[in-house]
């Protein structure tokens, strides 16, 4: 097993070092190429065979600078192989759509700056008008903000204004004297005390009524001169003032009452004896 770190060199007996000479190579002239790993940018269709390539597959790719540019930003060519004929397919990146443009080898499915058939590149018409339209779909949402903003700010100033006409009352309502008029609030202790005499009024004759039906049934139940009440003892007469001068009937109590027992030893022949103490 070798050494995780190497710190000795084999040399063999034959190497001579003079031999090694430092050349320097003409620089590549051409497009940088490097070969990275990547996904499928989008779903595509191989023109060779029709094999249907998902969007996320992995590839091995060589990478390819172009000397295109947008905005200063470089646009990369990607080269990727079909996974069942190996046909070459080509794609780049669309800085402008953000996206990716697919150039040969294959199909792609979905294009999502085309909308019903039209080509890729917009014109400056299609441009103002995207524009406009997306406008009016910001101004219709502003549009419904503001109509709620001002129903707030109109129920606002209905209160301010309610507020102002109040006051203006009240001022005009002031005397001379800078004493303001309280004829609002002796009306309503008037109309208060009214109604208090009204009820009192009221309270009073039932009162009174429930009083003369009670003498009605006095009356009514008071026996004649000539009616004898069976008994060994006449009872007196009832009138209103016997009535009221009865003392109320007792209340119930709940006390419980214990019983006493019954004496059987008579019954069963038992005699009991005198108790000599």
């Amino acid at each position: 097993m070798s050494e995780r770190k190497v710190l000795q060199k084999y040399y063999p007996p034959d190497w001579d070092p003079s031999k090694l000479t430092r050349s320097r190579a003409p620089k590549n002239a051409g497009p940088k190429v490097q070969t990275v790993r990547l996904m499928a940018p989008f779903p595509m269709k191989c023109i060779s065979c029709g094999e249907y390539i998902y969007k996320g597959r992995k590839f091995n790719a060589r990478k390819e600078t172009t000397e295109e540019k947008y905005l200063s930003i470089s646009i990369y060519r990607f080269y990727i192989r079909c996974t069942r004929c190996s046909a070459e397919i080509t794609f780049k990146t669309d800085p402008k759509n953000m996206d990716y443009q697919c150039e040969r080898g294959a199909k792609r499915n979905t294009e999502p700056w085309r909308v019903n058939g039209t080509s890729k590149e917009e014109t400056e018409e299609e441009m103002y008008e995207r524009i406009e339209r997306e406008e009016e779909e910001r101004n219709a949402m502003q549009e419904l903000e503001t109509k709620t903003l001002d129903a707030k700010r109109e129920m606002a100033v209905a209160d301010a204004l309610d507020e102002i006409r109040t006051r203006n009352a009240r001022n005009e309502r002031v005397g001379k004297d800078g004493a303001e008029v309280t004829v609002a609030r002796a009306s309503v202790d008037e109309e208060r005390a009214r109604q208090e005499r009204e009820d009192e009024e009221t309270a009073r004759r039932a009162f009174m009524r429930q009083q003369e039906s009670l003498e009605e049934v006095i009356e009514d139940d008071a026996p004649s001169q000539g009616d004898v009440v069976p008994g060994p003892s006449k009872l007196l007469p009832r009138t209103k003032d016997t009535a009221l001068d009865m003392p109320p009937p007792p209340l119930p109590s709940f006390k419980r009452v214990v019983k006493k027992k019954k004496d059987l030893s008579a019954a069963l022949g038992i005699k009991k004896k005198p108790s000599l103490v």
